[in-house]
């Protein structure tokens, strides 16, 4: 019988986040493979220049975030899961979200890392206020 995946890191934080402290956090002696994703503020939205992005999170989102987290880890092919969130001001290159799974093999890994990627990005209470060159600005509500 095999040890059940863990989840190592879940946060919603208004701090930079490491990639590097979520992917070791998921190692694991038996993984073939460690999948990382990065969000990363960018400078651009349908065609429209962005200076910054803000993001503001409901007080259930770090609990949510696990909830997500605990089920790509029920996937048996799945060792560790770490993911977190940042909110407040971020600027162009600034990381918004940090997820990692390590899992035997390369296909399980990426399929899990983009689950999780994919669900937190549908099911967090978190809203993102655009602000564009133009000096207008959009609210987005992620979930």
């Amino acid at each position: 019988m095999t040890a059940p995946a863990v989840v190592t890191i879940v946060r919603v934080v208004d701090v930079p986040l490491d990639l590097a402290e979520h992917e070791a956090a998921v190692a694991d002696v038996r993984a073939g493979a460690v999948v990382s994703f990065q969000g990363v503020v960018r400078d651009h939205d349908h065609g429209r220049g962005v200076t910054l992005l803000e993001y503001e999170g409901h007080p259930t989102a770090e609990a949510i975030l696990r909830e997500v987290a605990t089920e790509i880890a029920a996937d048996p092919d799945v060792f560790a899961v770490a993911v977190s969130h940042r909110v407040g001001t971020l600027k162009i290159g600034d990381v918004a979200l940090v997820a990692a799974v390590s899992t035997a093999h390369r296909a399980a890994a990426f399929a899990a890392c983009a689950r999780l990627v994919d669900e937190a990005k549908a099911r967090l209470p978190i809203w993102k206020r655009q602000v564009f060159t133009d000096g207008s600005d959009e609210w987005v509500n992620c979930p």
